[in-house]
């Protein structure tokens, strides 16, 4: 064999054995977790939950930071841009698979960039009305919609968010016209429907329920693949007769890309076992996060055709890209 040919296998080798003792030895010190949105949304709360267990079975604290800013992007690119070394996480949202279409100067790519690690779990987004508006089902909200095209309001949380697109989603399934009001976050939007001065906003179920069961808001539907635990007499989009109209939210751990295998491999493991701990499971099935179980190759698959199918959206619905 040739000289350079087992000089480079030698290399190669050294390599290979390099990163396998990283992952063994794995982690050494504290962990960096980047949430792109703001302490005490959704996601920043989910993710707390799981790494206060997560922190306790790899032995090292893991450091939550949140970096919101310019649609999830600025936190996003952080970690795009970090070591593939294992000790820089993402915790991100569907909005992750929306970017592409809403950001023309993109300076990462959601797969491309990343090693997609686990999903924490799914919650469904809830349609909710002000009861003063007296609508008891969906069939009668969107019959008083149609009635009046454009007439009607609805709310989130801005421009391109899952809680816009759900209900652009929606309203493209039920055929109804409505005027999009982007606010700053969940509080005052919850606090602008109640009033009634917005007519209707598609919300996680873990941020509405409590205001729907104290009757501050009524719920019509839920666009998740099942009814959600917390409102089991909401129905379905489908079960309600609307096609297409499905866009749960869900939250993800990724790594940068180029992170040893051996490590995005452990990471899931540990974060799976974390998930299956009964008081962490407890935890997220309050606040409306069902599992959703996936290996990183599937949750990479799944990403890539979320990323199609809000491309699709995104233009059908007319919205230009920054």
């Amino acid at each position: 064999m040739k000289p350079i040919l087992l000089m480079l296998l030698s290399a190669l080798g050294l390599t290979v054995a390099t990163f396998k003792a990283e992952a063994e030895t794995w982690p050494t010190k504290p962990l960096r977790a980047i949430v792109p949105i703001a302490a005490g949304s959704m996601a920043d709360i989910v993710a707390r939950v799981v790494f206060e267990q997560l922190s306790t079975q790899l032995g090292q604290p893991i450091i939550v930071e949140n970096r919101p800013g310019a649609g999830q992007t600025i936190g996003v690119s952080v970690v795009a841009k970090s070591a593939p070394d294992g000790y820089t996480l993402l915790v991100n949202s569907s909005a992750h698979a929306i970017a592409p279409s809403l950001h023309l100067n993109l300076n990462y790519h959601p797969v491309r960039d990343f090693a997609a690690v686990i999903p924490i779990g799914v919650t469904p987004n809830v349609l909710v009305v002000p009861p003063a508006k007296g609508f008891k089902t969906v069939g009668e909200f969107v019959a008083a919609a149609k009635a009046k095209p454009g007439a009607m309001n609805f709310a989130s949380a801005g421009v391109g968010t899952a809680t816009h697109l759900s209900a652009e989603r929606f309203r493209s399934s039920a055929g109804v016209e409505a005027v999009h009001v982007p606010l700053k976050g969940g509080a005052e939007i919850i606090t602008e429907v109640m009033t009634g001065r917005v007519d209707f906003f598609f919300g996680p179920v873990g941020v509405v329920a409590p205001h729907v069961r104290e009757g501050k808001l009524t719920a019509l539907v839920v666009n998740g693949k099942k009814r959600s635990s917390l409102l089991p007499e909401v129905p379905t989009t489908l079960e309600a007769g609307f096609a297409n109209a499905e866009y749960p939210f869900w939250l993800g751990i990724f790594l940068p890309a180029k992170t040893p295998r051996d490590i995005v491999d452990r990471l899931h493991r540990e974060t799976l076992k974390a998930l299956q701990e009964p008081k962490v499971r407890d935890k997220l099935a309050r606040l409306g996060i069902d599992p959703m179980v996936m290996t990183p190759t599937e949750f990479d698959a799944h990403l890539e055709k979320e990323i199609a199918v809000n491309a699709a959206l995104v233009e059908a619905i007319g919205l230009q890209p920054q």
